[in-house]
């Protein structure tokens, strides 16, 4: 889906944090920050991920994301294990801009309550209505600091 300026395709799942959770073949997930995430932090300088093998808990803070405006906050969409880091984050951390869907993910995972968990991220006709709200509120949000 284009929404305005952002995009947020249709097969993906979005946690409220903005990061995303795409479901694949094999059964894991992988995990990044979405178009919208991107845009408001401006250029990022720096993803502290989680390691291999750590155990999440759906919303759980397990990184942060670094631009030249400030520090966000990476929050797992699911619960699961860390199978594995996006090693190529470290010498072009700037993928997170430049193809957040892509080769900008962050990790992926091993989901423990796969079923249960995906009701509660926002997904299809629900991420119009949630992006519209989180436009507005960053509107809100500038126009208070000019």
């Amino acid at each position: 889906m284009e929404f305005q300026d952002f995009s947020l395709p249709d097969d993906l799942y979005y946690h409220e944090e903005h990061s995303w959770a795409r479901l694949e073949e094999d059964g894991s997930v992988t995990v990044g920050m979405n178009d919208f995430f991107q845009k408001e932090a401006g250029e990022i300088v720096f993803v502290d991920m989680p390691e291999e093998d750590d155990e999440v808990e759906q919303g759980e803070v397990c990184g942060k994301i670094q631009s030249r405006k400030w520090i966000g906050k990476l929050c797992s969409p699911l619960s699961g294990t860390i199978i594995e880091v996006n090693e190529d984050l470290e010498d072009e951390v700037t993928l997170v801009n430049t193809d957040p869907y892509g080769g900008g993910w962050v990790f992926r995972m091993k989901p423990s309550d796969l079923d249960e968990e995906l009701s509660k991220l926002f997904h299809g006709d629900a991420v119009k209505e949630w992006i519209d709200r989180e436009i507005s509120h960053a509107e809100e949000e500038r126009a208070k600091t000019s």
